[in-house]
């Protein structure tokens, strides 16, 4: 049985430093900061097995012009429990505690080819994404980014809005794609842009990796490919008013489907 509560606490705060370390291998965040944020709008949600902190989502009070908003920073799960939920239950959790405070929006980034997190933020939480950031930490020495510039999805999830709390279900049966995915002669699979694109459509579709880190694992010069080919789509379509909406898994390979960000209704329901 895995609990959900709020986090406040000195002795808690320094339960999620020990796992935020167990789960990046990088200096935690200073214990004074994640206090003075829960102090100040911020607000952390733990994910307890009896007296255990298994996983933990850490956010703090944003503003950008002239909207304020909750930037859901950091998601972390133990290794041991990963793949059973946790990660959905602390989202929602965040999500109750945040409309109390009166936010009506969060936001958060992750690594477009991470798409075990784009399911989660997308098609399971009804998140949309937007806004594409290039190399947006820098060059990060972790595992899981290390060798690869830190692009990354803006989530934006619309707390309050008829899309996430109807729900609502995007019709993809006539998506166009706007890539391919080929394979190599080492069996891997790499990315071939669809030529001569209007970008005129309803909905589009585009391939990633199911395994982004084996991938990289296997050929590095591959992943980068990955990385730069799908930063340049997705710009473009993001620029044109399509918006990521959905994550598809399918057998080989998963897929984004994009739509005009205009379809949706992302208004509060307050």
């Amino acid at each position: 049985m895995i609990d959900i509560r709020e986090i406040k606490t000195i002795e808690e705060l320094e339960q999620v430093q020990q796992l935020e370390f167990a789960v990046w291998g990088m200096p935690a965040i200073p214990l004074h900061q994640t206090l003075t944020a829960v102090k100040n709008g911020g607000i952390v949600v733990g994910a307890y097995q009896e007296d255990k902190l298994v996983g933990f989502s850490y956010g703090f009070s944003g503003f950008r012009e002239g909207t304020s908003y909750l930037c859901s920073h950091m998601l972390g799960i133990d290794q041991n429990y990963r793949s059973l939920g946790i990660g959905e239950k602390l989202k929602y959790k965040q999500r109750a505690i945040a409309i109390e405070q009166g936010y009506d929006l969060m936001i958060w980034t992750f690594d477009p080819l991470e798409t075990r997190n784009a399911y989660l933020n997308l098609s399971k939480l009804k998140g949309v994404c937007y806004t594409y950031i290039e190399n947006c930490y820098g060059e990060m020495q972790d595992g899981f980014n290390k060798g690869l510039p830190s692009d990354r999805f803006e989530v934006s999830w619309h707390l309050t809005s008829d899309y996430v709390v109807n729900n609502t279900e995007i019709e993809v049966a006539n998506a166009i794609p706007v890539a391919s995915c080929e394979l190599t002669k080492q069996g891997l699979l790499c990315l071939k842009i669809t030529e001569n694109l209007k970008l005129t459509e309803e909905a589009y579709v585009l391939p990633v990796p199911k395994d982004f880190q084996a991938l990289k694992a296997q050929n590095p010069s591959l992943a980068l490919d990955w990385r730069f080919k799908t930063r340049n789509l997705l710009k473009q379509l993001f620029s044109a008013g399509y918006a990521a909406v959905l994550l598809q898994q399918k057998e080989y390979f998963n897929e984004y489907v994009l739509v005009k960000k205009a379809t949706l209704n992302l208004e509060g329901t307050n």
